[in-house]
């Protein structure tokens, strides 16, 4: 994970450590398949794939590097290293780092007495692009490069190489010794991906040179070429594992709004996608079709509130509909007029109508694969000042949320099982995983105002407040107000959309874990309000609300003003509900989404606001910054690391430092577990869902798709014969 340590701002808040639940080791389960909608993928015999093809793969933008270890790298530069570079550890699953023996023979702690020391045994087929044979002194230049000694490099991520004391050649060929200054749980996250020591090795190179390509690599392919919109990759001559099955790959940068047209154009063969694009993929599976047209029908003859099973079906209503209105103003001019109206309008419906065809057309060529993402949505609460900095405000807050619900109203819609996530450190599925919510309480109204009531804040009157929703002031600010209609966003409802998955990893700095978890995201498909939120603006409401001192406690919640952030403002709009019925107000105040990190999360402007983690493989690793507690630097201030919440504590710390330094893995995830269960009762973040990936996939590609966790094996995928 990267250690972002510029990010300062003072901290106010002290909080009270409640006692926590009893907890239990791993289960049996760990062992077992893994859980439902893990993963989607297109599994094939390699021997039933054609051998050669061109894969054009979408991201959301062009990487402004190749090196995955620097602090502009983003999960753009994890995909083309997976497959240019080695990752001596893969992920299944279920999250589990697996030995890959295209590079690995095995690799063993064989000490830990007085020193752990890791042999890894090379495969000797193992070998760069060049022809040279992989090799300690590239584990060398890497571990130099990363221990965080030398400023020259600027890395984003030091964690583990900074426990390293020396690496070495092994006591045989093709080995590499290992030799730990403190003991570290993940040794398996390290050297993955392993750069050569032509990168590592010289702190120009690895600052500028990836920018352009890397000339040298050793995975099934290579990069080709690198151009501003597109990073071509073909098969790499002396790989020596199985050979690729198609002859190149081409990532090419579109945008998530931007995916449904070139999905329809033929641009692209997988691309993740938002929720609307996602439903009119499955309208156009095979029996959807006719029955979309049965409802449409429906709909025209006046049946109200009938579903639409494809956008293509309610498009050609909408068209229809344009032209019988043109056709009905015609009158009102001369009769030629209102016929020529007429005439023109049914034309402007006929075009319409073809058009959609053939969008619908082109979008039955992909299928709809889907899966939980290796990542979660949470509602960060600011400790730093203000009435969240008492912890007793902030759990009220936290009881007052309704996070079934909330899951249900993103997950539900398609398909993906809407259980809220228990966790922050892992995710369901993984090893060790245990909701650890009881340690917090239970969704409670009473509960969260007895809460309020303590620190002070009590009913004592209304407040008016101008519902804006849908408008925002001068400001860019607008105030929540409750609607009687809300169950049009009810758990089943359909109308909003989920969030996608395309771009919430998309601003990640590198990091040197498997699982590419790096940096907050905030983002989710475009989506439009709730329907129960229509026709609200401006009208004035009567809403109870709690105060101290005659002052009224309102939360500014923060959310970023873009189309991938309509999502969260969905989500959003619901919290602001269930926060009123325990009388807090809050003030919703929509930022640039270019700016939402950067000057409003990172700097701690904001009380409420929604971002989302990538998950970690290894989460005494990476997850230890987003939660350690700030520490005070020399000019006053303090260092929050990745802790934009500002809550933390010591006891968190502590036993985030002895899962590290604990080698027996069942030990380290008991820490691990007792961690979560004492940042949930800080209250500083509350975890709501993981996010769903929806992927569009031409049919025909296989062992591709929603991949979850699990590391794709870019030699495998290939197109049917």
């Amino acid at each position: 994970m990267p250690i972002t340590r510029s990010r300062r701002a003072m901290l106010l808040a002290a909080g009270v450590m409640l006692p926590l639940p009893v907890l239990t080791g791993c289960s049996s389960e760990d062992d077992g398949p893994p859980p439902r909608a893990a993963w989607d993928i297109a599994s094939a015999p390699r021997s039933g794939t054609a051998g050669t093809g061109t894969l054009r793969w979408a991201l959301d933008a062009t990487p402004t590097t190749l090196n995955a270890f620097q602090k502009t790298a983003d999960t753009g530069t994890q995909q083309i290293a997976g497959a240019v570079l080695p990752s001596l550890y893969t992920l299944d699953a279920r999250g589990r780092p697996q030995r890959n023996g295209d590079y690995l023979t095995s690799a063993d702690v064989t000490s830990t007495d007085p020193k752990q020391v890791v042999v890894f045994k090379l495969n000797p087929k193992a070998v760069w692009s060049d022809g040279r044979p992989i090799g300690a002194e590239d584990f060398q230049a890497q571990w130099k490069a990363l221990r965080g000694t030398d400023d020259k490099y600027g890395t984003a991520r030091n964690a583990g190489y900074d426990r390293i004391a020396k690496v070495e050649p092994g006591d045989k060929e093709h080995e590499v010794k290992v030799t730990f200054a403190k003991p570290y749980t993940d040794w398996r996250s390290l050297f993955t991906p392993l750069y050569p020591k032509s990168v590592m090795g010289n702190p120009a190179v690895f600052t500028a040179a990836a920018s352009k390509g890397l000339a040298v690599g050793a995975g099934p392919f290579m990069v080709r070429e690198v151009t501003d919109s597109e990073v071509t990759l073909v098969r790499n001559p002396r790989w020596w594992g199985d050979r690729a099955r198609l002859s190149r790959m081409v990532f090419e940068a579109v945008p998530a709004e931007k995916r449904a047209e070139a999905l329809i154009a033929g641009r692209l063969d997988l691309a993740e996608v938002d929720r609307t694009t996602a439903r009119r993929i499955q309208a156009t599976a095979p029996g959807k079709q006719a029955a979309g047209a049965r409802r449409g029908s429906s709909s025209a003859s006046g049946k109200a509130g009938a579903p639409e099973a494809s956008t293509g079906g309610r498009e050609a209503a909408e068209a229809t509909a344009t032209g019988a209105a043109r056709e009905e103003a015609g009158p009102t001019g001369t009769g030629a007029a209102g016929e020529d109206a007429g005439a023109q309008g049914a034309a402007t419906g006929d075009t319409d109508k073809n058009r959609s065809r053939t969008r619908t057309r082109a979008l039955s060529k992909f299928t709809l694969r889907k899966a939980l993402d290796p990542g979660y949505t949470q509602l960060a609460l600011n400790g730093t000042k203000g009435p969240l900095a008492d912890e007793r405000v902030r759990r009220a807050v936290a009881r007052a949320i309704d996070r079934k619900a909330l899951a249900k109203l993103v997950l539900k819609p398609v398909g993906l099982p809407s259980e809220p996530l228990g966790n922050h450190l892992l995710m369901a599925g993984q090893p060790g995983y245990k909701d650890h919510s009881g340690a917090l309480g239970d969704p409670d109204t009473n509960a969260a105002q007895s809460l309020l009531a303590d620190a002070g804040w009590r009913a004592g009157g209304t407040g008016r407040q101008k519902a804006l929703d849908g408008k925002t002031d001068d400001r860019g600010r607008r105030q929540s107000a409750p609607t009687a209609t809300e169950s049009a966003t009810n758990e089943g409802s359909t109308s909003p959309a989920t969030e996608s998955s395309t771009n919430e990893s998309s601003t990640n700095p590198a990091t040197g874990s498997a699982s590419g978890a790096a940096s907050p995201t905030a983002s989710g498909s475009g989506a439009p309000p709730a329907a129960g939120d229509a026709g609200r603006s401006g009208r004035l409401r009567e809403t109870a609300v709690v105060r101290k001192k005659g002052r009224p406690l309102v939360l500014r919640f923060v959310l970023p003003d873009d189309q991938t952030g309509a999502r969260l403002g969905t989500v959003g709009e619901r919290i602001a509900r269930m926060l009123e019925k325990i009388g807090v107000r809050t003030e919703i105040t929509k930022v640039s989404g270019e700016s939402y990190f950067r000057d409003h999360i990172a700097t701690g402007d904001y009380d409420l606001a929604l971002y989302s983690w990538p998950a970690s493989a290894y989460p005494a690793t990476d997850a230890r910054p987003i939660y350690a507690k700030p520490q005070p630097a020399a000019d006053g201030s303090l260092v929050v690391e990745q802790n934009y919440t500002r809550v933390g504590t010591d006891q968190i710390d502590q036993l985030f430092d002895q899962a590290l330094s604990e080698l027996d893995g069942g030990a380290s995830r008991s820490l691990v577990s007792r961690a979560d269960a004492r940042i949930w009762a800080a209250a500083g973040s509350i975890p709501l869902y993981q996010r769903p990936q929806l992927v569009a996939m031409r049919k025909g590609l296989v062992n591709a798709g929603a991949f979850g966790f699990a590391t794709p094996r870019y030699q495998d995928i290939g197109f049917r014969r």
